[in-house]
């Protein structure tokens, strides 16, 4: 089942509003397990996980045994139920990481699978499970996806100077992580002020990942992200999608979507845009795992809202000193990080600079 979830998270960012599901069809010969068929869910509307690795097992599936990270589908919907698929494959034993999280359909795979005769056992690895399809359980449950906050500061605290804006804090490494993390996201956020001072592209630039990009998404409340810049001039390669308030310039929102920009319009209050209506907007539409990745205020309004599962805090091995910008808009960074909320989950070096990762207790 490990090297099944080792499969699942490949798929992460890849394949919503659907969740990353592995599967691994297992046959006991003379000299042991063997495998005989491997499959990760496709793209909407194609293959799940089962099919594909039945479909590589082909003969071979009958009499084996099926380890799935996620309960079978039993439904009919853009393909036909998984569970179905094992039962006609003759598979006699299924394992499951976990059942599928909506109170709705859960257990309906197993039941069908057990009513067939199939020998079904559920919850190894459950606890791993839980965090790999936290995305999708939230947006089954709550109406939003799970959201990853990534900040970098200098070992001070801040994240650029007074009249200078951001600088550059992390290292090349640490830029490399960031960029994978990105490959394992729905889609990546930022607000406006982030976008007009940095002209970001928040695009995946590691070699062979450039496809595995998110979906770029800019809260503007007053829809002034520039034609000109480097998002939406390559929407066309990368979608872009602008969440705005209703008071938005009429003209510029045509702009944009002329331009290629998705905009989404919201109710906004005269301080902004919510970030709990920012996340229905974003779960309405598929997402389901968003990172969040600047600046220092669309980062302080998600976790003064409470709505942070996961946190990633990059120090950079530099000092920026005096008139610095803060790392969080009215919130000691310090004292984020000893939140009883969270729990640290893993600590570490990137080259010269330091990361802690914390993760929501219970998440």
């Amino acid at each position: 089942m490990a090297a099944a979830e080792r499969l699942a998270r490949r798929g992460l960012g890849h394949v919503w509003p659907n969740p990353s599901v592995a599967a691994l069809i297992v046959r006991e010969d003379k000299d042991g397990p063997v495998l005989v068929g491997r499959g990760v869910t496709s793209r909407p509307g194609m293959a799940h996980a089962e099919v594909n690795a039945l479909n590589q097992a082909g003969d071979k599936a009958r009499g084996a045994a099926c380890y799935v990270t996620l309960e079978p589908c039993s439904h009919y919907g853009r393909t036909p139920p998984c569970a179905l698929a094992l039962i006609n494959a003759g598979v006699k034993r299924v394992i499951v990481g976990m059942l599928d999280p909506n109170p709705r359909v859960a257990g309906r795979g197993v039941k069908m699978l057990e009513d067939a005769g199939i020998d079904v056992t559920v919850g190894v690895r459950e606890a791993a499970m839980k965090v790999l399809y936290h995305g999708f359980t939230m947006r089954q449950l709550r109406q939003r996806p799970h959201v990853f906050l990534k900040l970098a500061a200098s070992r001070d605290g801040y994240i650029g100077k007074a009249g200078e804006g951001q600088i550059r804090i992390s290292g090349e490494l640490s830029m490399r992580k960031v960029h994978g993390f990105r490959a394992a996201y729905d889609a990546i956020l930022i607000g406006s002020g982030t976008a007009l001072a940095d002209d970001p592209q928040l695009t995946c630039r590691l070699p062979g990942l450039a496809e595995r990009s998110p979906v770029r998404v800019v809260v503007d409340r007053f829809a002034r992200l520039p034609l000109g810049s480097k998002l939406v001039r390559t929407c066309a390669d990368v979608p872009v999608w602008l969440i705005c308030g209703n008071a938005a310039d009429p003209d510029g929102i045509d702009a944009l979507a002329e331009a290629g920009v998705n905009v989404i319009r919201v109710p906004a209050s005269e301080t902004g845009i919510e970030p709990s209506v920012i996340l229905s907007a974003l779960a309405t539409r598929g997402i389901t795992r968003l990172m969040v990745e600047g600046g220092a205020r669309i980062a302080a309004s998600f976790l003064t809202a409470d709505l942070v599962d996961d946190l990633c805090v990059v120090t950079g091995d530099i000092l920026i000193g005096e008139d610095g910008i803060p790392a969080l808009h009215g919130l000691d960074l310090a004292d984020v990080l000893r939140d009883p909320r969270f729990k640290r989950v893993d600590t570490g070096k990137f080259g010269p600079d330091s990361f802690i990762y914390l993760r929501r207790c219970g998440a």
